[in-house]
């Protein structure tokens, strides 16, 4: 017969065992949120083919409408997204949003990163210094006298979404978001894909950031790469693609 001291060490094993095995599979669950970051001129409803797609394959979506009138805005309004969230959330950023996913991915609900032809900044380290080491192709970029961003509506079809259809591109040039310039040269104070894993899109004709510029941050980062023949916005464009990306972060994510 044993002992009471042998029965409560058994009992404590046992609970123990309980507790990590829950823990371990809490881990290994598949990352059910996944919140969505534009960039700069555009808004969150150019996700909507990609959240649908989700949507659909059982994944709950939220989608982040930064003001664009700063960066600390901008990572403020993704977080206070975060960490509205029921668990672990899968962060995905597009062009600028990438940036922005670089600093608010550090919140402890932020699982993984995927970057779609984004910035991916190391810490310490700006868009606007990134973008000087290898320019983009296009020249259509203006600023206006009061320090905002927009893109010259005659090139904007070329320059920023040349595989959508022309009347959906004319209405995207006349609605653009105008962001804050001083936004884009904001240093970032810890690169989350450091200690997160991410993935990440890069778009083999785009001309809003450079293709080679894309590569070499996603190959610094170690970020797992798919290259689509895609305009900037990918997303929009290939939203497939992109979706089955973000879903196979999404599983990888929840792994040991």
């Amino acid at each position: 017969m044993k002992k009471p001291s042998q029965i409560s060490r058994a009992a404590a094993a046992v609970a123990f065992f309980v507790a990590a095995l829950g823990t371990h599979a809490a881990i290994a669950a598949p990352v059910k949120n996944i919140v969505l970051v534009h960039g700069y001129f555009a808004d969150g409803s150019g996700w909507q083919a990609v959240s649908k797609i989700l949507a659909h394959d059982g994944y709950k979506v939220a989608v982040v409408q930064e003001p664009e009138t700063s960066f600390g805005d901008d990572v403020q309004a993704t977080t206070r997204v975060i960490d509205a969230q029921d668990g672990p959330s899968i962060l995905v950023g597009h062009s600028y949003g990438g940036a922005v996913v670089t600093e608010a991915g550090n919140d402890d609900k932020v699982a993984g990163l995927v970057y779609v032809a984004a910035f991916q900044p190391d810490t310490g380290e700006s868009p606007l210094e990134l973008t000087k080491k290898m320019p983009p192709a296009t020249k259509a970029i203006k600023a206006t006298a009061d320090g905002h961003l927009y893109i010259d509506q005659a090139n904007f079809h070329e320059d920023f979404a040349a595989d959508l259809p022309a009347a959906e591109t004319r209405f995207m040039a006349i609605s653009q978001v105008t962001p804050a310039a001083q936004s884009f040269g904001v240093p970032i104070t810890h690169a989350a894909w450091r200690t997160k894993p991410s993935w990440a899109v890069v778009a083999t004709a785009d001309r809003a950031i450079n293709p080679d510029l894309e590569r070499f941050m996603t190959q610094r980062a170690g970020s797992k790469t798919v290259e689509i023949d895609s305009s900037h916005v990918a997303y929009m464009s290939h939203p497939a693609e992109v979706a089955k990306l973000i879903e196979q972060a999404a599983r990888q994510s929840g792994k040991d």
